[in-house]
């Protein structure tokens, strides 16, 4: 016996509604991914070009969840929130704190 083919829809198929649906998904989606990159070129850092926060986003996108990502973009329009959060002694926030200073170590590693 051979191994069962998987189809595929096609757009026929699917239709243009479904499309459309698969479109906006992917659309916001990609939007909500991009907190980090967004928050990092709207900052008043000299250093903000759009290449090194694109960088930072895909370091946030490999070890910060989407809750993680929420939260630290927040950082860089309130940096007393990052040290509030770094010393507080909520548990939540320490195991965050761990995940954040490994994404803050991995991204100067890599986005020189």
């Amino acid at each position: 016996m051979s191994p069962a083919k998987t189809r595929l829809p096609t757009a026929r198929a699917v239709g243009v509604g479904g499309l459309i649906a698969a479109t906006l998904v992917l659309t916001a989606t990609t939007a909500m991914a991009a907190r980090i990159e967004k928050a990092c070129l709207r900052s008043e850092r000299t250093a903000a070009s759009a290449p090194l926060c694109t960088c930072i986003q895909r370091v946030a996108d490999q070890t910060l969840t989407r809750s993680d990502q929420r939260m630290a973009a927040k950082f860089f329009r309130d940096p007393q929130m990052a040290q509030d959060i770094r010393q507080s002694d909520n548990d939540r926030h320490s195991d965050f704190w761990r995940r954040y200073r490994t994404f803050g170590t991995t991204a100067q590693r890599v986005c020189r």
